[in-house]
């Protein structure tokens, strides 16, 4: 063991996953000695390959950590691993006391702030840390991580944080993280239905994806949905959607993401009508068989969804896309679908 191993926190992983994978990766090649957990084996193949050591369970990875980190599917599998699932040892009764609990997972206020107060009930400490960023981020370490809990305990966690993310907010106390993570969301999957919307009116306009990304990129349009994540091949390389929309953050993610923003809504009264309706879109796309892909992969749907008939002679640019043939596109069109 090294000097600088010595000096710094050891650490438990939970969730070894697309997201969890790689920020365990980087936590190792910061110089961390990271124990982890994963019940997939092919999870905690690739875990073990970037330096984690595996353990056999939860409770044995995290039994000497002095930091805890969890990435988990829903709130359901925190609480379950956090106090135990049936003759299972929770991890809050494997840590050693004062345990600093980072809980990274995306799931509702109302679990973040009851899983906050289990970790205090049993002598640990803990902040809520969902992350924003997708699998790109988590590899290249630069995540944005949105915390809720003492301000002590951030300062605490910080310098782990800051090795797998590029940012990291304190939001406030327990709970906080998730609030922003769910209103952040929200702002997401608005947007990438509103981008993929005005692609496709683009196409029947006779715009190509090209031009219109040089506009809005440049103009009052811009956003990340278009920017970084572009639904259209050509215009961004890195997008999903020039890897026949492979994830980065899946369909099915955004609907659950979508899911506990309407459960706020419901729970606080706020009116919001494109937030609800965007969980709608998202959660249908899911049910059809979609949800493994991007969650640009929306696109298709609106597409799939066809035109409506206009006014007589509205042809638009240079005729609708069903008024032109698959050899008569625009020449500006070739080679950015």
């Amino acid at each position: 063991m090294t000097d600088t191993q010595q000096t710094l926190p050891r650490l438990g992983f939970i969730g070894m996953g697309n997201m969890g994978g790689p920020m365990a990766a980087n936590l190792v090649a910061a110089g961390y000695t990271v124990t982890g957990y994963d019940p997939v084996p092919a999870a905690a193949q690739r875990a073990a390959a970037a330096g984690v050591r595996m353990a056999g369970t939860g409770a044995e990875a995290v039994a000497q950590a002095d930091v805890v980190i969890t990435m988990l599917p829903t709130g359901r599998h925190v609480l379950n691993a956090l106090s135990g699932d049936g003759d299972t040892h929770g991890l809050l009764a494997a840590a050693d006391g004062d345990t600093l609990f980072l809980e990274c997972s995306t799931i509702s206020v109302d679990d973040a702030t009851t899983a906050h107060a289990l970790m205090l009930e049993t002598g640990h400490r803990g902040l809520d840390a969902p992350v924003s960023g997708g699998v790109v981020g988590a590899e290249a370490g630069t995540l944005t991580f949105m915390v809720g809990g003492a301000a002590e305990d951030f300062a605490a966690a910080l310098p782990v944080l800051e090795v797998m993310g590029g940012r990291v907010v304190h939001c406030g106390g327990p709970g906080a993280g998730q609030a922003a993570k769910i209103c952040n969301n929200m702002i997401l999957g608005v947007s990438m239905i509103a981008v993929s919307e005005a692609f496709v009116l683009g196409e029947e306009l006779g715009l190509s994806h090209q031009a219109l990304f040089d506009v809005a990129s440049a103009a009052s349009g811009q956003c990340w949905a278009l920017t970084t994540n572009c639904p259209v091949p050509g215009p961004v390389p890195a997008s999903p959607a020039n890897r026949d929309y492979r994830p980065g953050f899946a369909a099915a993610l955004m609907a659950k993401d979508l899911g506990l923003a309407a459960d706020a809504l419901d729970s606080t009264g706020v009116s919001a009508e494109l937030g609800r309706r965007a969980g709608e879109i998202y959660r249908n796309l899911t049910e059809s068989g979609g949800g493994g892909e991007d969650f640009s992969a929306i696109i298709n749907t609106i597409r799939a969804n066809g035109t409506q008939p206009g006014p007589a002679g509205s042809a638009g640019v240079a005729g609708t896309a069903s008024q032109r043939t698959a050899g008569q596109q625009p020449a500006e069109q070739s080679g950015t679908a």
